[in-house]
């Protein structure tokens, strides 16, 4: 699969050839979405928590007498259907991660790169760096190749510059391509990769 290069001011410079192994499958629901799923799990805190009645701080004393009183029996006023009491079956401090195979992660990030691809929301730049950290002058950049709602990724070191006048531009997300993921790329409308960004990606699943 070939796919033009433009500068980040919108000129052509030249093409490159995408491995199909990695950009040209046919995309599948089922495991974007346990990928999907699999990040936001691990992603989730898990530090909702509710106090039990082991935890209230109130008398354990029996309430009343067990007898003679004509109402029904009950001892510590903790208890889950009392006012004060604890709560019953609360929620507890836990992880929500759960596993997922390494050869799921990797394919399903192939097949986010192949949706991309597919529907012809991925962009391809020669490098993604600024002489200084202008937004304005990057928001012109981003205007010329019509991207309001986008994910770019670098390489191994971002450009400084260009992060920095990344960093205020609302839908815009810049990322190392250790950092890239499946979530991401699916949660922004256009995928922009840098050449490096390409490399390492074919290097990684070669």
């Amino acid at each position: 699969m070939d796919l033009k290069i433009t500068t980040l001011g919108g000129k052509d410079a030249g093409k490159v050839k995408l491995s199909e192994e990695i950009f040209g499958l046919d995309p599948r629901e089922d495991i974007l979405q346990r990928v999907v799923r699999w990040q936001l799990a691990k992603k989730q805190q898990g530090t909702h928590k509710t106090k039990g009645r082991a935890e209230i701080a109130r008398t354990g004393a029996k309430m009343y007498k067990q007898k003679g009183t004509g109402r029904a029996r009950h001892h510590s006023a903790r208890a889950p259907q009392f006012r004060g009491g604890g709560k019953a079956h609360g929620p507890v401090v836990r992880s929500h991660e759960h596993d997922l195979p390494k050869k799921v992660r990797a394919l399903g990030l192939k097949h986010a790169l192949s949706a991309k691809a597919k529907s012809a929301s991925l962009i391809i730049i020669d490098e993604l760096m600024l002489t200084e950290a202008k937004t304005k002058a990057l928001i012109a950049n981003f205007a010329t190749l019509g991207l309001s709602n986008a994910l770019l990724i670098g390489g191994a070191e971002l450009d400084k510059n260009f992060k920095l006048a990344a960093t205020n531009i609302p839908n815009i997300d810049v990322l190392p391509i250790q950092g890239i993921n499946v979530y991401d790329i699916l949660r922004r409308g256009t995928l922009v990769l840098s050449k490096a960004a390409v490399e390492a990606l074919e290097e990684r699943f070669k």
